[in-house]
This record gives structure tokens, sequence and C-alpha cells, in this order.
């Protein structure tokens, strides 16, 4: 985990992935060419990946007694975007496409859009959650939504497809997340359980894209990355 000072450095590093113009299309990242935009889209993942890891720790630092934790990671309870398919093994990521990539990385993101606008509102009313964990989840939230963007540009340019942004295929009701945990920890288990799985699809947009990269580069030598 990062302190904050480190958090604020990345965050200042990070290169702008705001594709929108003033008219709504996505002209700014149009002008950029496919490499540099990659690079932008795989840095943005990696911040989103990093906040998220910090977020969960914060979470279960104040809310989460220790035994729940090893109560949540035995399984059981499915993450939202588990229909979305996503290999599990390196043989398998290794022979599945690089349209299979992209259109999985953009299937997560836009599976999560819901959830996480769900969950600034839901720690908007915890009485002690404290500024750095919603400025976080805030913060995660904005950059999926530039990140999105980010991966419809590269869908152009890399594969001459047309696809739309913000998506409802994946979209979920807040409806969707109630009534999966007994009712006395029901709003703080459902929280946790929706940060812990957000961290962990996080990671593999990640992982995707950076494979993605390194085939451009060396395919031959490219089994994960």
């Amino acid at each position: 985990m990062c302190v904050a000072t480190l958090c604020q450095f990345w965050l200042s590093q990070a290169l702008p992935l705001d594709c929108k113009d003033e008219s709504g299309s996505l002209s700014h990242c149009n002008s950029i060419s496919q490499e540099k935009l990659l690079d932008r889209v795989i840095q943005h993942a990696e911040l989103i990946y990093r906040v998220s890891e910090e977020s969960c720790t914060l979470f279960e630092d104040m809310f989460v007694p220790y035994p729940l934790h090893v109560l949540m990671n035995r399984g059981g309870n499915t993450c939202h975007s588990k229909p979305i398919p996503i290999p599990g093994t390196k043989s398998e990521i290794q022979q599945i496409s690089d349209t299979w990539l992209l259109h999985s990385v953009l299937g997560l993101v836009q599976s999560w859009m819901e959830p996480l606008l769900y969950l600034q509102t839901a720690l908007d009313r915890y009485d002690d959650a404290p500024d750095a964990l919603l400025s976080k989840t805030k913060w995660v939230s904005d950059k999926l939504l530039s990140l999105e963007q980010g991966i419809v540009v590269l869908i152009g340019k890399m594969l001459g497809e047309s696809v739309l942004a913000s998506s409802t295929l994946f979209q979920h009701t807040i409806s969707s997340f109630d009534g999966q945990f007994p009712e006395v920890l029901e709003s703080v288990l459902r929280d946790y359980h929706l940060l812990t799985c957000f961290k962990k699809d996080a990671h593999k947009m990640e992982t995707f894209l950076k494979l993605l990269k390194c085939r451009q580069t060396n395919k031959l030598s490219c089994v994960s990355h």
C-alpha cells in the first residue's frame, strides 16, 4: 500500500486521458497515436488498480474485523462481472486474440460504472468514513469513465471497429446489490464485497492491457505480463 504523498505523485504524473471535446466527440484521443494512446490507457489502468487496492485496505481497516476477511474469502459470493468470460490460466490467456482482450477490458470497465456510483452513495452514509476513502472512490469512478473512452478509441484504431461508450449491456441496478448477506452486517459486507470484486477486476484490466502492449512489441516472446 502506498502512502498518501506517493499516491498524489502518481496521480499528478498521469498523462491526460480526457478524450471528449466540448462537442462530446472523442476527438482528443483520436488525435493521439495508437502507441501513445495504449500507453496512456495502461497507465490509467495501473493507477485505478493501485487506488482500488488502497480503498479496499482502508475499508478493511476501518470497518471489517479480521475474522470477516476470512469469511469473505471462502468463496460463494460471486462478483457481478462473472458473466464476462475471463480465462483462468496463463495458457488460456496466451491463446486469446487482441480483439478479445480489448472487448473484455471494455466489458469489465462498463460493468463497474453503476456499482461505483452506488458505492459513492453508500460510503457517504457512513458516519466515520474517512475523507481519503470517499475521495479515492470518487477518483476511481471518474477515471474509469476516462478509461472507457480511451478503450473505445483504441478499439477503433486497432480493430477498425466502432463501439459506443457507456453501453447498457452490463449495467446493474442498485437493488441487485441487496440481500446477499445476513441482515446485521448487510451494508458493510455488501460494500466490502464490491470493493474486493472491483480490485480483482481492476487487476484483470491492467493485466490484459499490458499483455496487449507486449504483443505489439514482441508477440513471439509474449507469454503473459
